[in-house]
């Protein structure tokens, strides 16, 4: 008996031929469905003419026509080609396991090139939409009904994104650490370049499509949580300064004066002042700040005793000083301020949100500080009502980031040096607002040396399956939570 339905995205007969080939050459194929845009023919496949891959109307058009065990979906309009018994494999790991769906490594052909691309291990907190399953989707057919059958909400580009998250509500969705498949690669660009995509004004509706699909979901499951809020009392202890700037910084002698005079050239109604960590710099930065500092009393060098220290490490070691301010403000080392108003701007949205947490928006710019594409990341997807269940979906908070001292010296920095200002923004917005300013406070600069510049695979993996963990432990928190 056939065991697998395959559903193949086609446009023309010279893009789909050598997929369909491979796939026949499978006992275990049954149907061939081709998704088109228009009617179009070729020996041993049946046509669906469907909108889009991405829409929950077609999810329900592949659901209609999985009557075999299990759906394979292929999700690019690149020539797919199956390893040494690949599709056998997906089949005999799936088949009487009750698993809903199965995923694995594969390769990238880049420009002729074959390249490893792993994948990382699903969890629970596994909320982004851009989750990386590779092109293959292996269905186990029962779920994907039983998903589309919850499914009441109508979506154009949240479809695919959707039904993983019903189908996770019911079964196990799986990783095989095998290298199953090649799939030809057609987007090149560097981590950094790739980084800001789903907060680019173009595709925001997109976005507001995956919120809906993600808030449903965290309904179903008990972790949503309502736009209720515990107040701040901003009376807590007595503060010199009213706020501080905290810069943590290793070996950036080439930016870390911009940094610095962005902040000295500051005006505001309070008093401030710079808390500079200076993690062991061997480059001529420790030379720099102390300049600065023999200067301005305002900057404060500090070389922290600790040599084990991330980025979060840097941040409790600064927040722990005895200077440091009622609320201490983010800048990296190598970004700057957008003007001169940007610490008075962030303090006031404290007092006039009555928010634990405070978070700009930032004009992406080159290393000249020119403005290039997408431009103001402005994160309009962290509203007042929803924000805080949004930010379990999407894999960034914006910036700069600030925090009411107090309760930041109280849950602590995770001594990290990637995701731990994520981890503190779903850590604070559990209970509290987190304040927004929609203008640009900040330039974030792309250069060469910026450390997520490009990253390899490995270690973009690596910082994803970090904050998906991040995301599980908080989503468990909100589900106990709900249960009191």
């Amino acid at each position: 008996m056939k065991k697998i339905n395959c559903f193949i995205p086609a446009q023309s007969v010279e893009q789909f031929k050598s997929t369909v080939e491979g796939l026949k050459a499978s006992e275990l194929v049954a149907d061939i469905y081709l998704l088109a845009n228009e009617p179009i023919e070729y020996e041993g496949c049946k046509c669906l003419v469907v909108d889009s891959l991405n829409s929950s109307a077609t999810v329900a058009k592949i659901a209609e026509h999985s009557d075999a065990e299990f759906s394979l979906i292929y999700t690019k309009y690149t020539t797919l080609e199956f390893g040494q018994y690949g599709i056998e494999r997906f089949y005999n790991l799936a088949a009487g396991s009750g698993i809903g769906m199965i995923y694995s490594d594969y390769y990238q052909i880049v420009d002729g090139e074959r390249k490893n691309a792993p994948t990382i291990d699903y969890q629970v907190g596994s909320l982004r939409d851009d989750f990386n399953f590779g092109s293959v989707l292996f269905y186990n057919a029962e779920a994907l009904k039983r998903a589309v059958k919850e499914t009441t909400a109508e979506y154009q580009f949240a479809g695919i994104y959707n039904l993983r998250l019903k189908v996770s509500q019911h079964y196990t969705i799986v990783r095989i650490n095998e290298y199953l498949y090649s799939e030809i690669e057609l987007d090149t660009r560097k981590s950094g370049e790739k980084q800001f995509d789903y907060v680019d004004p173009k595709n925001r509706q997109v976005q507001i499509e995956m919120e809906l699909a993600c808030t449903d979901h965290l309904k179903a499951i008990g972790g949503y949580l309502v736009p209720n809020f515990e107040s701040v009392n901003f009376d807590e202890g007595e503060f010199a300064n009213e706020a501080s700037v905290i810069i943590p910084v290793r070996n950036r002698a080439r930016t870390i004066e911009d940094a610095i005079r962005s902040v000295l050239a500051q005006k505001t109604t309070f008093p401030f002042n710079l808390i500079i960590i200076d993690n062991y710099s061997t480059d001529g930065t420790s030379d720099i700040i102390r300049k600065y500092a023999e200067q301005d009393n305002r900057v404060v060098h500090l070389v922290p005793e600790r040599t084990d220290l991330g980025i979060g490490g840097c941040w409790n070691a600064g927040v722990d000083h005895e200077t440091c301010g009622k609320f201490a403000v983010q800048l990296d080392s190598d970004d700057v301020y957008q003007d001169e108003n940007t610490l008075q701007t962030i303090v006031n949205a404290f007092y006039e949100q009555n928010c634990a947490m405070v978070v700009g928006s930032y004009t992406m710019t080159n290393g000249d500080m020119q403005p290039i594409p997408p431009g103001l990341i402005d994160h309009k997807e962290w509203t007042p009502d929803n924000g805080r269940n949004n930010a379990l979906r999407i894999n960034g908070l914006g910036a700069p980031r600030a925090f009411y001292t107090p309760m930041l010296r109280r849950v602590k920095v995770p001594n990290t040096s990637y995701g731990e200002d994520y981890a503190l923004g779903l850590r604070f917005s559990r209970q509290y607002q987190i304040g927004r300013i929609y203008t640009s406070l900040y330039l974030c600069r792309r250069w060469d040396g910026n450390s997520d510049a490009a990253l390899s695979i490995e270690k973009i993996n690596a910082n994803n399956l970090y904050k998906d963990k991040i995301r599980t432990m908080e989503l468990l928190a909100r589900i106990a939570m709900n249960k009191k």
